[in-house]
């Protein structure tokens, strides 16, 4: 199984990013801890990060030809307003878990809704970096073999 995991914008700047709302961790730390736990269920995992969207929907098109078993997407801000990127994880028919660091639902209403969170197969808030941990477990437990 290979997993993909996709890091919308502005989660390059973790650690130093608001760490009041995000934390301390760095991306680095969080994309160690997630390699981590997919190699301890033989699982392996890819870590893409762009501030585009653009490069972002390249890059779940890129998962489909690469014949990738499940992608773990942060949209960050995206989730909120970029149908570009629903459209895409729609096209891709690769199973897509969505996570988000914080609890959307508690913070400002904007982050309310997620126009991407329809469209995947599962949803992930307020956990923190174990979100991440959580959707690698889901996929594994889900693994189509």
């Amino acid at each position: 199984m290979r997993l993909l995991v996709i890091h919308g914008p502005n989660l390059n700047m973790l650690g130093t990013r608001e760490p009041e709302i995000y934390g301390t961790m760095t991306l680095d730390e969080i994309n160690g801890r997630i390699l981590a736990e997919a190699r301890r269920l033989g699982i392996g995992a890819e870590f893409f990060q762009s501030n585009c969207e653009g490069e972002i929907i390249t890059r779940l098109q890129q998962a489909v030809i690469d014949k990738t078993d499940g992608i773990i997407i942060n949209p960050g801000a995206y989730a909120h307003y970029s149908y570009a990127i629903r459209d895409a994880i729609s096209a891709c028919a690769v199973p897509v878990a969505e996570v988000h660091l914080t609890n959307i639902y508690a913070r400002e209403d904007f982050r309310h809704k997620s126009v991407t969170a329809p469209v995947c197969s599962a949803v992930l808030c307020g956990f923190g970096y174990m979100g991440y941990i959580m959707a690698v477990a889901w996929f594994h437990a889900n693994r189509r073999d």
